[in-house]
């Protein structure tokens, strides 16, 4: 079907895609057996109907009667059919390279999964897209989304319902129908589309906890995955799916130069070590020799290293998994007992293949991931505390890894996120619950500063903020998200990230607004004189949406720049505002600390993140993350690439040291806070950690030189 590259700035009206219908014996996804599917291609805005691909299927059981009621398809009607493992595979190849749009799309996904399990065929998800989260993005307040529902709303005439074909059909013109309602909103590419459509976090949530398969996911290459939905693919998938087979071997006397070229030919990163003359593989006879250890043996030993039978330096008792186990089986293995690779055996003993961290570098999240479902499935405060308090365990895994900091943060911070949408949830719950309205208007849901930069530790607190679509100060609408606000910030408190001690928090009406509120507020901000009239402003300029409408969110974050672009005063006013940045080091060059620790935050981070933040904000740079500001500043081609380059740099190094005193003051028990102990450092951290100063140590200059 497809005839060229997905990508995200594809216009919607331009995609090539299969609309996508099936019937089923039931709605349980877990048991529920195809008996008809239909695709219907999609191109060029128009549909194709006269080149369906559709195929009646035996489910291999009765359909029941209540089930043909629906769609008119009986016993007999299928009793020559193809099954699913002889009618799946032209599925499949159309499927593949296209996107697959359907109507409760998750549904079909998750039916079509379980048929593929049981058939032994493999499953490959295709990129997707769902009319009925693409219609409330589009009407967030129409009384039904149903096929019926939506027909009715956009004028469309139903026809032949419950038919695969007929409903693929339908489904098409409703997608069709929609993309005029969708450009309205500013939605016209599939990339915003499916962000679009992962805002509706209750829906996704509601359908997930139905048992069906994700109908949406995050773009492939968008800029800010941070709160991006959590994969449960090391808990649903076995060893046996992601290990490298069959095992690679090298007998125990063959020179270290062979095995090195074995891997280099092979790219491999491993090769299992046997005794010379052994039949078979078993574990317990092989060893085990990695990239590592080659370049172990030539800083050791020199280049006559190469000479030496591979026996001299492979590892043995070889570690092994079983083949049949979960793949969060070897994650924790491996993070457990700091190795890379992991032999894996099957039923009687034999070696059957190896994982490598390689190979699971793309699940490298691990802990976050059970992390992540148990935050999305926190019905009441206590559940989501317990899932928050994994939190360090996953970063401790993270970093066994050698996983940097930075990208730990990242992985924070999507979590805080999660967090914090998940505590907007149940204050929706609450409010009702106790007899109120819901929500009066569409609202977004932010987080600020570190969160919405993607730059968390385990030190943080509350930094959260609320827009919503109208309303007056003080108006009814105020008051409602003043009290939703509070229950947040209240589930945030109890769960375990405490309330801002600079009041940054929704629930305080400085932080809260209607749409025409917040844009009076910035516009207020931007003709202040007064450094002292600015505290905590800065880190808006780090808003992202994590819960409700994100238009809403995007906007206000977007209007904010734009209202800032090329006020260098303004920027200066933000720098001021914020702090000078506290010296780490003495005038004898040794480290500036206090009972032994330095706070890394205030002599480093605090400096970098507010330099890259006014910068983009004087230059109209639109990114978060401080690394992405760093690299557009220099883009700019103004001087101080170098500086800049150090400074991105010298970040990364105060993430590190930070992340490892805080993982470490948690297993002692000790809160986690900023400041690093001196005397633990390496001479090497103790080194970088001095470059790190020298690039901030002439802050103020750089900012001068580049905002003006």
């Amino acid at each position: 079907m497809a005839t060229g590259t997905i990508r995200n700035a594809t216009p919607l009206i331009a995609l090539e895609a299969l609309v996508l219908d099936s019937e089923t014996t039931g709605l349980d996804p877990a048991k529920a057996r195809i008996v008809e599917m239909a695709m219907v291609p999609l191109k060029s805005g128009a549909l194709v109907e006269d080149a369906p691909l559709r195929s009646l299927v035996n489910p291999g059981e009765p359909i029941p009667k209540a089930a043909t009621d629906i769609h008119h398809i009986d016993d007999a009607m299928v009793a020559a059919a193809p099954s699913i493992a002889a009618a799946w595979p032209a599925f499949a190849a159309a499927m593949s390279g296209t996107i697959v749009i359907g109507h409760t799309l998750g549904f079909d996904l998750a039916v079509l999964k379980r048929e593929c399990q049981r058939a032994g065929l493999p499953w490959m998800p295709p990129r997707t897209l769902d009319t009925r989260l693409l219609a409330q993005v589009a009407e967030p307040h129409l009384g039904g989304y149903t096929l019926e529902h939506l027909a009715s709303w956009l004028g469309i005439a139903v026809e032949n319902r419950h038919s695969a074909v007929a409903d693929a059909v339908l489904t098409g013109m409703i997608f069709l129908a929609l993309l005029p309602k969708l450009r309205e909103g500013n939605i016209r590419t599939l990339a915003e589309a499916e962000n679009a459509c992962l805002a509706l976090s209750t829906v996704l949530e509601d359908q997930h906890r139905a048992g069906w398969e994700e109908p949406v996911t995050s773009p492939r290459a968008h800029e800010e995955r941070i709160f991006a939905r959590i994969d449960t693919y090391p808990y649903r998938h076995r060893i046996a799916d992601v290990m490298s087979a069959p095992p690679q071997t090298i007998a125990a006397d063959v020179p270290l130069s062979a095995a090195l070229q074995r891997m280099a030919q092979a790219k491999i990163s491993s090769l299992l070590v046997t005794p010379p003359d052994t039949p078979g593989l078993v574990a317990r006879d092989a060893a085990i020799v990695t990239e590592r250890d080659v370049l172990r043996a030539l800083a050791e030993h020199g280049k006559e290293a190469l000479d030496w039978p591979v026996a001299a330096y492979a590892g043995k008792p070889l570690v092994t998994v079983p083949a049949d186990a979960f793949v969060y089986r070897a994650l924790g293995r491996m993070s457990r007992l700091k190795l890379r690779h992991l032999g894996v055996e099957n039923d009687d003993g034999a070696l059957c293949g190896i994982v490598s961290a390689r190979d699971l570098l793309r699940l490298r999240a691990q802990e976050a991931t059970v992390l992540g479902d148990a935050i999305d499935q926190a019905d009441d405060v206590p559940a989501l505390a317990a899932a928050w308090a994994l939190l360090p365990h996953a970063a401790e895994s993270l970093a066994a890894e050698g996983v940097s900091a930075r990208e730990i943060a990242a992985v924070i911070s999507r979590e805080l996120g999660a967090l914090t949408r998940r505590a907007g949830v149940l204050a929706e719950r609450r409010m009702v619950e106790a007899g109120n309205d819901a929500a009066p208007c569409a609202f977004a849901l932010c987080v600020l500063g570190s969160a919405g930069r993607g730059e968390s530790l385990l030190a943080m607190d509350q930094d959260n903020a609320l827009i919503f679509a109208e309303g007056e100060p003080d108006g009814a609408a105020d008051r409602w998200f003043a009290v939703y606000g509070a229950i947040v910030a209240d589930i945030l408190h109890e769960v375990g990230v405490p309330y801002c001690q600079g009041g940054v928090m929704a629930k305080n009406a400085a932080w809260r607004g209607s749409r025409a509120t917040w844009r009076l507020r910035i516009a207020e901000w931007i003709t202040r004189s007064n450094p002292a009239d600015l505290l905590s402003v800065d880190i808006f300029f780090d808003l992202a949406g994590v819960h409700g409408d994100q238009r809403l969110a995007h906007d206000i974050w977007r209007g904010a720049f734009d209202a800032a672009a090329g006020n260098a005063a303004f920027a200066k006013l933000l720098a001021e505002a914020a702090g000078e940045v506290e010296p780490g080091t003495t005038m004898f060059g040794g480290f500036r600390t206090e009972n032994g620790r330095i706070d890394l935050k205030r002599t480093g981070l605090f400096g970098i993140v507010t330099t890259a933040r006014v910068l983009a904000i004087k230059h109209h740079l639109l990114a978060r993350a401080t690394p992405a500001r760093l690299a557009a500043v220099a883009d700019l081609g103004r001087g101080g690439g170098d500086d800049l380059d150090a400074l991105a740099r010298a970040q990364a190094v105060f993430l590190d040291r930070i992340l490892a005193q805080q993982l470490e003051d948690i297993r002692a028990g000790r809160p986690p806070g900023n400041k690093v102990a001196v005397k633990r450092l390496s001479r090497d951290e103790r080194a970088a950690l001095h470059d790190a100063f020298g690039a901030v140590r002439h802050l103020d200059t750089l900012t001068r030189d580049l905002l003006f």
